[in-house]
């Protein structure tokens, strides 16, 4: 028996058998539309993607960071750095006291035997960065120390040689910042009270990456100085 079409179903929970032929082509055409819909909507991400990558240079440096990219070796302190620790001993003696830069760049290998000291060596433990680890091995730190009137090399932060009432440590310190220096002192782990760094914005990992900071053009050139990335 066929249905009646002009027959209103007086359950319209329940279909009849011509419902369930239309409900099953409609559903087939569904079927058919969702992948081309899915393949448009993916095709107009790419597209936005890439007119967005080639419009917006912040883009392609958000993805430098997990590049490896070729960096020359590091043999000794950044220009920047070698300059402003320089300036610190001259500020420094303008005012009574005479620091020593202790050390500047550190090989990996020094850096890996520092690390083994107070763990396979002896000695007192003084890092917890191993070889590659350290703004030392990029040229980018320098650890200081204080020369006493009696010319004795001193590590003591209490004290005060030119007499104002301050600790000498802590007006290098001061200094140090004035010219641009982060002080490892002030790390929450593991302080590290002779460090002084300038990282210009990198990150250990960005220097392991084989990012560098820029470096001053020669004097008498033109040009400005190019980040290594």
């Amino acid at each position: 028996m066929q249905p009646n079409p002009n027959l209103k179903n007086p359950y319209p929970s329940m279909r009849t058998r011509g419902d369930g032929r239309q409900d099953s082509q409609r559903g087939r055409k569904a079927r058919r539309s969702r992948p081309l819909f899915r393949w448009l909507f993916l095709s107009t991400i790419v597209v936005m993607f890439v007119v967005l990558w080639e419009e917006l240079p912040f883009l392609k440096e958000l993805s430098t960071p997990f590049r490896v990219q070729e960096a020359k070796p590091v043999t000794g302190l950044h220009p920047v750095v070698d300059e402003k620790q320089k300036e610190l001993v001259e500020l420094a003696q303008a005012i009574g006291i005479s620091v020593l830069i202790t050390d500047g760049f550190r090989s990996i290998e020094e850096q890996d035997a520092i690390y083994e000291q107070g763990r396979t060596t002896d000695g007192p433990i003084v890092t917890n960065a191993r070889g590659g680890d350290s703004y030392h091995n990029y040229g980018l730190a320098v650890d200081f120390a204080l020369i006493t009137r009696g010319g004795e090399v001193v590590w003591d932060m209490d004290y005060d040689g030119n007499g104002n009432g301050v600790s000498d440590w802590m007006e290098v310190v001061e200094l140090a910042k004035q010219l641009g220096f982060s002080w490892g002192g002030d790390w929450s782990s593991f302080p590290d009270y002779p460090h002084l760094q300038m990282d210009f914005g990198l990150s250990i990992r960005d220097l392991k990456r084989g990012r560098r900071p820029p470096e001053p053009e020669p004097s008498g050139s033109s040009g400005s100085a190019q980040q290594s990335s």
